[in-house]
């Protein structure tokens, strides 16, 4: 039931234009338009290219965020998934894995090319993979939580975006944080840490949050 489930989604994300290819175009036109802003200069890039690195991959997540529960509270198929044998919380879990897998794991297979183009030094290349592995879960859960909630309302998009991303700022502080050491020649260890029990801290909590959005929003 849960592996048809996973099928299921990224079958649909592909179909409905959240593919693997959309998140890494976002994120590589975001890094390729930095340097005409700020200048190829590489003392100007290599500072802020951690955060630019980490904003992106965050708004390429933002982009199919709206559609993990939308087609489903379209066609109705939210309603049978609600009675099937898996509780509603697993549904959330396998939806946030399914946009994981189709737009954060795009972009840590894709992070360290778009880090030449922001000078990022060679031995910070290790602490961004590592970083996004780590960080970019609760990204896909934290979504699945606003889109739990905007489900049914029109023009969502946005509201989602305003719910979700406050959220999104610790995990963007210590994923920026890692891999700025890891640049530096710093200990990343200890937002590293940080950033693992956040992503623990929402894997285990947001899919009861999410499933009791859900179930406010099919009464």
């Amino acid at each position: 039931m849960v592996l048809a489930l996973l099928k299921r989604d990224l079958a649909l994300a592909t179909r409905a234009g959240g593919g693997f290819g959309l998140a890494v175009a976002f994120f590589l036109i975001l890094c390729a338009l930095v340097p005409f802003g700020v200048g190829p200069d590489t003392g100007a890039l290599r500072p802020i290219g951690p955060g630019i690195l980490w904003v992106g991959a965050l708004l390429a997540c933002l982009l199919s965020l709206d559609r993990i529960f939308a087609l489903d509270h379209e066609d109705g198929s939210m309603d049978l998934l609600a009675t099937a044998p898996i509780p509603l919380e697993g549904v959330v879990a396998v939806k946030a894995l399914a946009h994981w897998i189709t737009s954060g794991l795009p972009l840590i297979v894709a992070a360290p090319v778009f880090g030449l183009l922001l000078h990022l030094p060679g031995a910070a290349t290790p602490w961004l993979i590592a970083s996004l592995l780590v960080g970019t879960p609760a990204l896909s859960m934290l979504g699945a939580f606003g889109a739990a909630i905007t489900v049914g309302l029109r023009r969502g998009g946005l509201l989602l975006s305003l719910l979700v991303l406050p959220l999104y700022i610790p995990t963007l502080i210590f994923g920026t944080e890692v891999v700025r050491r890891g640049a530096e020649g710093g200990d990343p260890a200890t937002p590293m840490l940080f950033l693992a029990g956040i992503t623990a801290g929402v894997i285990a909590l947001v899919p009861f949050a999410a499933a009791a959005a859900l179930r406010v929003n099919l009464r």
